[in-house]
């Protein structure tokens, strides 16, 4: 335990002496110009899928929310508390980005949850928040399928949000499904077309 600390506490110093350099420094930069990101990920709160480390991306790069098994909810405007909606609020409306990422991944602890035949033993929340996956042809696919299907229907969702609906038929917003193997560290993107998912690494080279 004790170990696991000095590591992030040597981190933060190689984060000072790779970012932090007088009036040249990139956190110099952002302090003075705000944030201007032109993607926003929306990824699991699973501690192996951490978006800026998988993409190498510096500070200010990406506009991140995390939350158990990268769900997008439906659009619901009411007094309840919606993080993930206010975050996605704020990213398109405020920020402008022109991309969205919804980031699933193998072996999704959340989707373990989803199809477990019985609740976690501390489940305050969980079991809710996950009963927005919906599940037809209960366990007739392996988990990595459904967190792939909660990718379907989180991009469903989106069209829910009238002013995400909107931006990507302007052209302003693409959405992005990708799915993360952990096993091999590889990305693999939606195709709408073909509706199979096809590495990334094609895209990117």
């Amino acid at each position: 335990m004790q170990d696991a600390f000095k590591k992030i506490l040597k981190g933060y110093q190689a984060f000072r002496n790779k970012y932090v350099h007088a009036e040249q420094s990139i956190m110099y930069g952002l302090h003075h110009n705000g944030q201007q990101p032109k993607i926003m990920v929306i990824a699991c709160c699973d501690a192996r899928v951490d978006p800026a480390l998988l993409l190498q991306c510096d500070p200010g790069d990406l506009f991140v929310v995390r939350n158990v098994a990268n769900i997008i909810p439906p659009y619901e405007k009411d007094a309840n508390h919606h993080g993930t909606s206010a975050a996605l609020e704020f990213g398109i409306c405020l920020l402008n980005v022109a991309h969205l990422i919804v980031l699933g991944h193998s072996q999704c602890g959340g989707i373990k949850a989803l199809l477990a035949s019985a609740a976690p033993q501390q489940d305050d929340f969980i079991t809710n928040w996950v009963s927005l996956i919906k599940t037809p042809n209960f366990r007739q696919y392996q988990a990595d399928d459904y967190a792939k299907l909660s990718l379907a229907q989180s991009y469903q969702n989106c069209m829910t949000f009238p002013w995400i609906k909107a931006n990507i038929h302007s052209g302003k917003l693409t959405v992005h499904l990708w799915f993360f193997d952990i096993q091999t560290g590889q990305i693999y993107t939606y195709d709408h077309d073909t509706k199979t998912y096809q590495s990334l690494l094609p895209l990117a080279e």
